[in-house]
């Protein structure tokens, strides 16, 4: 059909999350090593127009906020000047046995 299928929007976000992440001076691997997991609990897609295959998309992604162990993040994917899909991803902070924990001081908002 020419268009990209919706299952790969989320895949973007995730590499938003991660480059976002890594602007803090901090990588995802580095949070990982110090038992610090970051486990999506909640996404929710808008679909506004596809994309299409070969197109240059421009993708925005934001914090929200951030509590003792959940961090929310807001995304946008453009086309030029077209939106094309909106999204937000909650995430909880575990440790290595999947139990929620504090979230790293970096990522706090409150």
């Amino acid at each position: 059909m020419g268009v990209v299928h919706h299952t790969a929007y989320p895949v973007w976000f995730e590499m938003g999350r991660t480059e976002l992440l890594r602007e803090t001076g901090v990588t995802y691997r580095e949070f990982e090593e110090t038992g610090v997991f970051l486990a999506v609990i909640n996404l929710t897609v808008t679909y506004k127009q596809p994309a299409r295959y070969d197109d240059l998309l421009r993708l925005t992604t934001s914090w929200l906020d951030a509590g003792r162990v959940k961090i929310r993040h807001c995304y946008e994917l453009h086309r030029g000047d077209d939106l094309l899909v909106t999204g937000e991803t909650t995430l909880a902070c575990l440790d290595e046995s999947g139990r929620p924990q504090a979230l790293p001081d970096l990522l706090r908002s409150d």
